[in-house]
């Protein structure tokens, strides 16, 4: 198993990549929260000695391997709700979430 994009999530990181011009996108998980954990997301110019990498749909994805435990079949999307948008992580590890859909417990 590993991490994946929806197409609409891998269409929005590939714009802004080549915007950009960086190697790919950098997914870790914090403690941080009312649930305990957070996401992180960034762009990553070059990839870290211990990363794990990972293509879906084109991008390349980078995860600590302390962080892919937690994030171990999740799917990212790119989701429009109203007048917000922004990533969703479809993660099936997630056994609670806060109100606010900020953090998270496994």
């Amino acid at each position: 198993m590993s991490v994946t994009l929806t197409e609409k999530a891998a269409k929005h990181v590939q714009n802004f990549l080549s915007k950009r011009n960086c190697l790919g996108l950098r997914l870790a998980v914090k403690t941080s929260g009312c649930s305990g954990m957070a996401y992180a997301l960034e762009f990553a110019d070059a990839a870290l000695e211990d990363d794990l990498r990972f293509e879906s749909r084109g991008v390349t994805l980078l995860i600590d391997p302390k962080s892919l435990p937690f994030l171990e079949g999740t799917e990212l999307d790119f989701v429009r709700e109203g007048l917000n948008e922004g990533f969703k992580f479809n993660n099936p590890n997630t056994k609670n979430q806060c109100g606010c859909g900020e953090s998270f417990t496994v």
